[in-house]
């Protein structure tokens, strides 16, 4: 109910995640003292949570989510859909698999083939065809129907008699609210809460811009941190469990229509609703059909074609695989900071190791583009300009410089053009590598005029010893073009 009012995501559906929720057992299994003391630290957690996602949105940490990159949502939303699914086949096959990695899992799951529960597969099968039949015809709710369908099995024939396990009795109870006593307890959960609210923040974020991305809905990073903060300090109110937005929920919502953020708070009052007054009915549904709803809302995420674009763009497609990796095999957090972490390495490979075009004019037009790619484009014998594709800085400055000036003097062009279109602004590095450029090649007896030159890098020129360049320099190549005439 509070990220209703307070996020922004149509689809999330903020609640316990199965993540997040054994971070916190891990993390209390290590503490001292009783139950009662344990209750009061999860609270506490809690609402540490909701305040380290609130103090982010207040310093507008959001932007950090910049380095997380679509190929990284795309392989993000594989792997973890992979990953809900490989969880949800013990149900259907009515046997119990210790929690572990998924390759823990699956190992689990073939080593115990032989003592597969048939009935239970009967109906986990026949419930998910059911869910994918109906997908067809969205009008009619196929994941209620097929619940209800499974209650109505359980009251007609007992399906505890046939060894399919059912939901489980529902228990209600609000106990006294308890926190920790002293600072130092309350200092010490913090580093508890910090990885909690990484993953719920990673998954979170995940689910709800791969969602919106999916669907051209915009989302604002900062907003939708304060949203879960304010979610989690509620659910400390009530002592509940640290809450995010799940994938397989999202993806169950987006799935059943979702068009608005109502859908979210109708879902919660449902909940409460059946929790109140439909326990006995909850406990029926067979959980191989709650196995099947959950695999029918994730299908649609294992669909390859968004990977298939970037591998056809050329673009991306290995750092979405190495996404779906991480996940699969370090799970959520670790997989979605490795799949960041080579999306920065790639970007500063990038940056270090930029493309150099050569330019020529096209006919008797002030147009200059590569002459590689445009073999109309005219390339004066006196004259050669160059053009560095990413700005120069300190990472590359000097190996991109260098090739340019030996490439330079491979030529008998007497001017050289550098085009610094892509350069808003030098570092200091890239400014002493620009003179020693100058200087090198004037040694040779060669002239240097910078074209599309800054004002910000004219600048830095000026500031750096280097003011002759900034004064000799033009707004466009075609002006250096028309310097390097009027000079020979």
């Amino acid at each position: 109910m509070a990220y209703a009012l307070l996020g922004r995501s149509r689809f999330a559906v903020v609640s316990t995640t199965s993540s997040a929720a054994a971070i916190l057992a891990a993390a209390l299994a290590g503490l001292p003292g009783d139950a009662a003391a344990h209750d009061a630290a999860a609270t506490a957690i809690v609402a540490i949570v909701g305040l380290l996602f609130l103090g982010a949105a207040l310093f507008r940490l959001g932007s950090l989510t910049g380095f997380i990159s679509r190929p990284v949502l795309h392989g993000f939303a594989f792997g973890l859909a992979v990953t809900i699914i490989i969880r949800q086949l013990p149900k259907v096959t009515g046997i119990a698999v210790p929690q572990g990695p998924i390759g823990a899992t699956l190992g689990a799951l073939c080593a115990m083939a032989p003592h597969w529960h048939p009935a239970s597969m009967l109906l986990g099968i026949a419930a998910l065809a059911l869910l994918l039949t109906l997908r067809r015809t969205p009008q009619i709710p196929a994941a209620l129907l097929v619940m209800v369908s499974g209650i109505a099995l359980d009251r007609m024939i007992d399906l505890h008699a046939f060894g399919i396990a059912t939901a489980g009795t529902v228990t209600l109870a609000l106990p006294a609210p308890a926190l920790p006593a002293s600072f130092a307890e309350w200092s010490s959960l913090v580093q508890l809460a910090a990885p909690i609210a990484l993953i719920l923040f990673a998954e979170s974020w995940g689910t709800m811009r791969a969602l919106a991305l999916k669907h051209g809905d915009r989302l604002s990073a900062d907003r939708e941190l304060g949203a879960l903060g304010g979610a989690n300090i509620v659910a400390a109110l009530v002592q509940g469990m640290p809450v995010g937005a799940g994938f397989s929920a999202g993806s169950a919502n987006e799935a059943a229509g979702a068009a608005s953020r109502i859908s979210g708070a109708v879902g919660a009052g449902a909940v409460l609703l059946l929790a109140l007054f439909a326990a006995g009915w909850i406990a029926r549904i067979p959980e191989p059909v709650l196995a099947a709803v959950v695999i029918a809302a994730l299908t649609h995420a294992l669909s390859p074609t968004p990977v298939l674009r970037l591998f056809r763009m050329n673009r991306g497609q290995y750092i979405a695989l190495t996404a779906a990796a991480g996940v699969l095999a370090f799970g959520v957090l670790a997989g979605i900071f490795v799949a960041v972490a080579l999306s920065i390495t790639n970007l500063l490979y990038d940056l270090s190791h930029p493309s150099i075009s050569e330019l020529g004019r096209v006919g008797d037009s002030h147009d200059f583009v590569d002459a590689s790619h445009h073999p109309e484009a005219i390339r004066r014998p006196d004259l050669a300009i160059f053009r560095p594709n990413a700005p120069l800085i300190f990472a590359n400055a000097e190996s991109v410089l260098s090739t340019i000036s030996d490439r330079a003097l491979a030529r008998e062009a007497r001017t050289i053009v550098l085009s610094l279109e892509e350069s808003n602004d030098l570092d200091s590095t890239a400014a002493d590598a620009l003179g020693e450029f100058v200087g090198q090649l004037g040694k040779a007896g060669r002239r240097v005029i910078l074209a599309r030159a800054h004002d910000r890098v004219r600048e830095v020129l000026g500031k750096a010893g280097l003011g002759h360049l900034a004064a000799d320099s033009t707004f466009s190549v075609a002006d250096a073009a028309d310097v390097a005439t009027r000079k020979n």
